[in-house]
């Protein structure tokens, strides 16, 4: 395996001479193409005479414009390596590392499985239904129910209840040769077909369930943490899962869990105490409800944190049919602090799920920022100012008219609101490679401390008919019990349909299609409604009511729907 390279400063200098150089001679304007391995540049008569778009198209690059570089923003990052395999291992302070077993994702086809793996099913964070829709009567029906529970604050006053932000669970049908092999009760070994429903919530548990009829297919495994975020499953097809605690417990920090899904036993932990981490505020403060990426080629887990820190981790994994293990071998730590960042606003840290594009991760957070960071360098490229704290995950699609790489994003209403806890939250599309805006529209919010207005809900792509669109759920907007969800032209930003909710939504919109390819939105709002909605349209098809506040995102299998609510429930939903 070839060796890490890390940089001192002397060297980091005549890097940043030559990468200036290298900026110079390339476009900054320009759109990023959809790379492929194996693809060779399209033939141009004179190269000297490309556009600058054509140039950086080809080369596949992201660079900063002026108003995107990050030393506007104030940007200071340090980096931080470590070996646990060597007997000297630790953290060391770097100027600079280049990774040797590049990260490349190469297009959004991130696995090859049969089902909902992560947070919006991909690396783009595209969507979280597989599968198409038989649907004649185009209504909702409740099937099956589960009972969760709830986790006693050791601090503060309450408890952790249900299923939370974001809350959504994972659906997977496993190969038959995988199946035999782990901890799955024998019926359900033996069930052909069998759709596993995993999902850990907020009373500290991981649930194992039969999509079908919701009954158990494993015992529960206990974490004792509120899981708030949306685990992951390895997208080549080891039985490993991953998922992070949403706050600590106590004196207990804390932390992401590795889980062998064979054995059903944690494997590995990271996160908790983590003296790199710059965010000081309420001690040593850490949350992980971002949903983390397996690079699969080079055995790379990606996931950004609350503390401020974004980790990547080379696993070595191994499994041989009777368990999983891993050997984390290189784990590198990026932090940073800008000019607004601070300990009473405008806190550090990373909510958001993060979506990669190539080797790009783009990442929204509790600052306002929107940043693309380069994963084989660990060098930000540019920041885009999002003004306000952003929980939504960004959203990307690459444009199949001209390769062009876009963004989808927005805030909650947090930091920016007035006096009377009023105020406007963009919503933006932007360019992937440069950071450039596109277009930015603006909706008028409510906040409530705690319960923010604004855009908690991860924006969801239109496919089939509805290619031309981008869903957005506004919560607290029309008042502070109110929201919406808006269908804006992808193109221009305009509004091509909008649906007043009566109560407000922090889940996701997800796009379910039928076998003529038309897409429908299931939409849950905080009263317990779940809606299918006409996408092209806007026109509601059917409504069905689970009680208490649907907080989480849902998945889809086909034609079953999965989510929990803060009522301490898991329901499965059928598309009739």
């Amino acid at each position: 395996m070839k060796k890490p390279i890390v940089l001192a400063a002397g060297v980091v200098a005549l890097i940043a001479v030559v990468a200036g150089i290298v900026l110079c001679l390339s476009s900054c304007g320009a759109p990023l193409g959809e790379p492929q391995k194996g693809d060779t540049v399209a033939p141009y008569l004179n190269t000297s005479e490309l556009t600058t778009e054509q140039k950086l198209l080809e080369t596949g690059r992201c660079v900063a414009v002026e108003s995107t570089l990050p030393s506007a923003f104030g940007y200071k990052t340090t980096l931080s390596v470590n070996f646990p395999s060597r007997e000297d291992a630790i953290p060391m302070a770097v100027d600079a590392y280049v990774r040797q077993d590049e990260i490349h994702f190469t297009s959004n086809r991130y696995t090859n499985l049969e089902g909902v793996i992560t947070f919006r099913g991909d690396n783009y964070r595209s969507g979280a239904a597989y599968g198409t829709a038989v649907m004649t009567e185009y209504k909702l029906r409740k099937v099956w129910e589960l009972t969760t529970g709830e986790l006693k604050k050791s601090v503060k006053k309450g408890e952790w209840t249900g299923s939370g932000w974001t809350g959504q669970p994972l659906l997977i049908q496993w190969d038959e040769a995988t199946k035999q092999v782990m901890n799955l009760y024998e019926s359900k070994k033996k069930k052909k077909d069998l759709v596993e429903v995993i999902y850990a919530t907020m009373d500290g548990n991981i649930y194992f369930i039969d999509m079908e009829d919701g009954s158990a297919t494993r015992d529960s495994i206990k974490l004792g943490f509120p899981i708030k975020g949306t685990g992951s499953l390895h997208p080549g097809g080891i039985p490993l899962y991953v998922v992070g605690a949403g706050d600590d417990m106590g004196d207990d920090a804390a932390r992401t869990f590795l889980v062998d899904l064979v054995r059903g036993k944690i494997i590995y932990e990271y996160g908790n105490d983590d003296p790199f981490s710059l965010r000081k505020d309420n001690g040593n403060f850490c949350a992980f409800d971002s949903s983390p990426l397996f690079d699969v080629a080079t055995d790379t887990l990606i996931q950004p944190g609350e503390n401020g820190i974004l980790y990547t981790t080379k696993l070595n994994t191994e499994y041989d049919g009777k368990q999983v293990t891993v050997s984390p071998s290189e784990v590198v730590k990026w932090n940073y602090e800008t000019d607004r960042t601070g300990e009473k606003t405008y806190w550090l840290g990373i909510e958001s799920s993060a979506c990669v594009y190539d080797h790009y991760l783009y990442a929204c957070d509790n600052s306002g920022d929107l940043i693309c960071l380069d994963l084989n360098t660990m060098a930000l490229v540019w920041v885009q100012d999002t003004v306000d704290d952003s929980n939504a995950s960004p959203v990307l699609e690459v444009d199949a008219t001209d390769g062009t790489a876009y963004l989808y994003v927005s805030t909650s209403l947090h930091w920016t609101k007035d006096k009377k806890d009023s105020g406007e939250i963009p919503v933006m599309k932007v360019n992937a490679a440069t950071g450039e805006v596109i277009w930015k529209r603006t909706y008028e919010c409510k906040t409530v401390d705690g319960v923010s207005g604004g855009v908690q809900a991860t924006a969801c792509i239109g496919k089939n008919n509805i290619s031309d669109l981008v869903f957005f759920t506004v919560a607290r907007t029309g008042g502070k019990k109110h929201g919406k969800l808006v269908a804006l032209d992808k193109k221009t930003g305009g509004e091509v349909w909008s649906v007043e909710m009566k109560y407000y939504s922090w889940s996701s919109p997800v796009a379910v299609y039928d076998a003529k390819g038309d897409g429908y939105i299931i939409q849950c709002d905080s009263d317990g409604n779940m809606f299918l909605i006409d996408g092209r349209t806007g026109v509601l098809k059917s409504t069905v009511n689970l009680g208490k506040n649907i907080e989480a995102s849902p998945a889809v299998f086909g034609n079953t729907i999965v989510v929990g609510t803060r009522g301490k429930k898991i329901y499965g939903i059928v598309l009739e």
